[in-house]
């Protein structure tokens, strides 16, 4: 069976019409819809012989055996958040799906190849990112924590995994699944602007970024705001504001694609007519380059301290939450340039700034890359989240390109 692309396209609308409504795609995992989609993925992959099985953190592995009990693993994600794209994770496993029908025609591959449609990329249900990545990949350590975590609803996470087959206790066994891993492929699209800025189709992912995630808290002096003089006022906001306009010089003098957020400030007491007592603002930086995301921290708390001085307010740090950059593997960096310029006529590398399932694989250790291709408008987790068709076709040749060259190339 020669590689359609084209059937893809097909199938990705086929999935959009299934688990989808005039709200967008509504696959988040462990639900009802979730399951439907992996069923009607199972009868997708059927035709090609592959042994179809789910491991004990709940992703579903589709495995075509080789000459060698080596394994290249090609990845993604079916599970949505609501009201999701119709391209954001599935594209990665139905590109997937077209390049093992390619491979079964010809015959044994070299190494043995396996499609996993990895669960709960996304977290939409219960807040837990990358969950069955990173319980493959050995890094999951909150189970404790996991095993509180509700759902909006008031459903504990382990009882809907459970309803799934899967015991929270159990999910680290996962990791078996890699044990043979050669190298890991994804394809995704982009997420962001920067392909249909450059009017590119595709390009290569050189990791993804590292994250700083802090609370920073100013604090002040509540004061009438009627008869309280400006000049006398020491307002907690203003240090919020003035820190949300240095952070962004911060990220344009790192440069590197340096990236500085603050994504959400609370003010108390809250009403219009105090000066503002405290503000809790929520502060995100991100960056390939550790050193470079550390630079951004220092520069960012040493103007908290400056501005803190300024408006004659305090100011306190606590850190959220951290992941190191996470490069990915130079030599299958080279072949994936090598693939886009086949199929496109022009590569260009860029960095990710979103997590994703590539990155728990890549921490393992094992040696990983990923695919994007152009996001109109550069959006997704929205039903406007698009790709021309064209474009999506070019990235199954490219990812079908690149699993022959990683299949020459780790044998």
């Amino acid at each position: 069976m020669p590689l359609d692309p084209a059937r893809t396209v097909a199938e990705l609308r086929e999935l959009q019409e299934l688990t989808g409504d005039e709200n967008g795609s509504q696959r988040v995992a462990w639900t009802d819809t979730w399951e439907t989609a992996r069923g009607w993925l199972r009868e997708k992959v059927a035709s090609t012989g592959a042994e179809a099985e789910i491991d004990e953190a709940g992703n579903q592995w589709f495995t075509l055996p080789g000459q060698s009990e080596r394994a290249l693993l090609i990845g993604g994600h079916i599970d949505s958040v609501p009201n999701g794209g119709w391209l954001d994770g599935c594209l990665n496993v139905l590109a997937g799906v077209e390049v093992l029908r390619r491979l079964a025609e010809e015959g044994t591959p070299a190494l043995t190849v396996r499609l996993v449609n990895w669960a709960d990329e996304e977290g939409a249900r219960f807040g837990r990112s990358l969950f069955g990545s990173s319980a493959a990949g050995g890094s999951m350590s909150d189970q404790a924590e996991l095993r509180e975590r509700r759902d909006a609803d008031g459903t504990a996470l382990p009882d809907a995994l459970a309803a799934h087959g899967v015991e929270l206790d159990r999910a680290l066994e996962a990791r078996s699944r890699l044990a043979k891993a050669a190298a890991y492929l994804e394809l995704h699209i982009e997420q962001g602007p920067v392909l249909e800025s450059l009017e590119l189709p595709l390009g290569v992912v050189l990791g993804t970024f590292g994250v700083e995630r802090h609370q920073i808290t100013f604090r002040g002096q509540a004061a009438h705001a009627g008869s309280t003089p400006m000049d006398q006022r020491r307002d907690a906001l203003a240090g919020a504001a003035k820190l949300e306009l240095e952070i962004r010089e911060i990220a344009k003098r790192i440069g590197g694609g340096a990236v500085c957020t603050m994504g959400g400030v609370v003010t108390k007491p809250g009403i219009v007519t105090s000066v503002v007592e405290t503000a809790e603002c929520l502060l995100d930086q991100r960056h390939l380059d550790a050193a470079q995301l550390a630079e951004m921290l220092s520069n960012a708390e040493a103007a908290s301290r400056r501005i803190a001085a300024e408006e004659s307010i305090e100011v306190e740090w606590e850190k959220i939450w951290s992941i190191e950059p996470i490069p990915f593997d130079e030599r299958l960096i080279e072949l994936a340039d090598e693939s886009i310029r086949e199929v496109a006529g022009t590569s260009h590398r860029l960095p990710s700034g979103p997590l994703h399932d590539a990155a728990e694989v890549a921490r393992s250790g094992i040696p990983t890359v990923m695919l994007f291709v152009q996001s109109l408008r550069g959006l997704s987790h929205t039903r406007l989240e698009d790709t021309k068709e064209e474009h999506l076709e070019l990235s199954v040749r490219a990812l079908d390109r690149l699993t022959t060259k990683a299949l020459e190339a780790f044998a």
